[in-house]
């Protein structure tokens, strides 16, 4: 007799769970833990991290990310803007940008910012190698950020802007107050992607150079990893940047499902 659908979905989902639940136990068992904890999960070790790792590691990271997350959604703006003209010039300086910084690795366009821009133009970006860091970040959010502004602007009916000029608002008016407005709540979840991800992209502020009171949460760690001859410092780090980014992808997650249901 054929089982019925409703008891096959059961058994499947505890098949899932079994199989799941026996990958889990043969990895725990097959790992040295004798090895693995004083290496890895060292006490004594982490103690010592704490509180510079927060003071200094976690507080550079959250501050470098909410500065070049500023500067990439402001310069990301223009370059919608200048993307969606009608003026040809505009759209081809945008979409040039876009394409250079979106393909080039974050680390190199770091790297360039700070040792090749001086060399070859004699400028040095104000604020030292901290400053040199975080403009090559905001070149690179600039171009993710554009395409989701863009996408998001795109996205609002053409109703809204026929509306709005019928009323008598100029074409910029009728940008900044009816569409950027309503393209921003459109593309917030996609936007909070980009926050975490710059987040994460912190971690090559390094190669610019850093000082004892610029180290983000890496730098941070590695610097402990190497005087400890531990790796300690690294699962902290790991486990710090969790703490911030896991609440962040959940937020985005219920904004997906609120702003369905909105639909």
């Amino acid at each position: 007799m054929a089982l019925k659908r409703r008891t096959r979905t059961l058994l499947y989902r505890v098949t899932m769970y079994v199989i799941f639940f026996a990958v889990v136990a043969a990895v725990a068992f097959s790992i040295n833990w004798q090895r693995a904890i004083p290496q890895f999960f060292n006490l004594e070790v982490a103690a010592k991290l704490f509180p510079d790792i927060i003071l200094i590691g976690l507080r550079n990271t959250i501050l470098f990310t909410l500065i070049a997350f500023t500067g990439g959604v402001l310069l990301g703006i223009v370059l919608a803007l200048m993307k969606l003209s009608s003026i040809g010039l505009f759209r081809w300086v945008a979409t040039g940008w876009i394409e250079l910084f979106r393909g080039l690795p974050a680390l190199l366009t770091i790297f360039s910012v700070a040792f090749i821009v001086p060399i070859v133009f004699g400028w040095k970006v104000p604020g030292g190698p901290v400053g040199a860091g975080l403009l090559g970040l905001i070149l690179v959010a600039s171009a993710y950020i554009a395409e989701v502004i863009r996408s998001g602007i795109q996205a609002v009916p053409k109703g809204q802007t026929e509306a709005a000029r019928s009323l008598g608002m100029s074409p910029m008016k009728t940008m900044f107050w009816i569409i950027l407005p309503q393209g921003f709540r459109i593309i917030i979840p996609p936007m909070t992607n980009e926050l975490v991800l710059l987040l994460k992209d912190t971690s090559l502020v390094f190669i610019a150079g850093s000082f004892i009171w610029s180290k983000e949460l890496t730098t941070f760690a590695r610097d402990a990893n190497s005087a400890n001859a531990n790796a300690t410092p690294l699962i902290v780090a790991a486990l710090l940047y969790l703490v911030v980014t896991i609440p962040l992808t959940r937020f985005t997650a219920w904004l997906e499902r609120r702003m369905a249901k909105e639909r």
